[in-house]
């Protein structure tokens, strides 16, 4: 039941954002093991996608809103040195509770990989795959343009060697177990294997054309399921055998009234917390 519920929630995030089902899955389950509870124990990192609070911040504040998250996202501020805050503390545990929800993680995943694919493609001059964007999630997207620019020019030089910092936060990724530091075209293929292998080189975001997405990608148009997590706690929904359909989707009237569980409770903390 818990993978069915995951690949539902990874399959409406790929529908959504045209991201790959398999990227997302794979991503998910390299992370955190395909647990929406996962919580890592020397960062700030938790859910299926082990998403750092900033960095989660950061990608509800821009993308929440389309999701059904609009009053996660309008709390959500940005300060002058960049940094993302949150200024009530009972909204600021609700919202990164949410990493915990496999709709909401799924979601901003998709949009967060969405984002680094449009930053890479304009700095490498091509379109990323799985594992350029894996590198994106890794490095950050600076990092990973950097990274991939020097792997490009110098496949055999030591990664390390102009890594040093991340090298020293991820040794097995760097060095073998015998201490020799790997070079980059063995950092990458490492990297590409966790993905998955041979898929790791497929594209992952699907490109776009004048008239709009490319064919075949397929898209939700619906609100978000509103079945949300709050403290780490899944809400009960009912089970889902199959991902919508353009068929299913355009059969299904859409209530744009109905309120999302999510936004409701965290507009009403927003307003109990003015007025306290």
């Amino acid at each position: 039941m818990a993978d069915a519920r995951i690949s539902y929630a990874i399959g409406q995030a790929s529908q959504r954002t045209g991201v790959d089902f398999d990227y997302l899955w794979n991503q998910a389950r390299v992370e955190s093991s395909l647990d929406p509870g996962a919580k890592a124990k020397t960062s700030s990192a938790a859910g299926l996608y082990q998403f750092i609070e900033q960095s989660w911040l950061s990608t509800v504040k821009k993308h929440g809103a389309a999701h059904g998250y609009q009053a996660a996202a309008e709390a959500i501020k940005q300060r002058s040195d960049g940094r993302y805050t949150v200024s009530d503390p009972e909204a600021r545990r609700a919202i990164l509770a949410m990493r915990y929800d496999p709709d909401a993680s799924a979601a901003m995943a998709a949009e967060f990989a969405s984002d680094n694919a449009d930053y890479l493609t304009r700095r490498i001059g091509r379109t990323p795959n799985a594992t350029d964007l894996y590198f994106a999630h890794f490095l950050g997207a600076g990092g990973a343009s950097s990274f991939l620019k020097a792997a490009a020019a110098t496949p055999d030089a030591a990664a390390a060697a102009q890594f040093p910092r991340e090298a020293a936060a991820n040794r097995s990724i760097f060095y073998t177990r015998s201490g020799e530091a790997r070079s980059f075209a063995d950092v990458y293929a490492l990297m590409g294997n966790k993905l998955g292998g041979s898929g790791a080189a497929a594209a992952v975001v699907a490109p776009s054309y004048a008239g709009g997405f490319a064919p075949g990608l397929r898209l939700m148009a619906e609100p978000p399921a509103d079945g949300m997590t709050w403290g780490g706690h899944i809400a009960q929904q009912e089970a889902v055998t199959e991902l919508d359909t353009a068929d299913t989707l355009e059969a299904r009237p859409m209530d744009m009234l109905r309120p999302n569980p999510q936004s409701a409770r965290l507009a009403y903390m927003l307003v109990v917390s003015s007025l306290t």
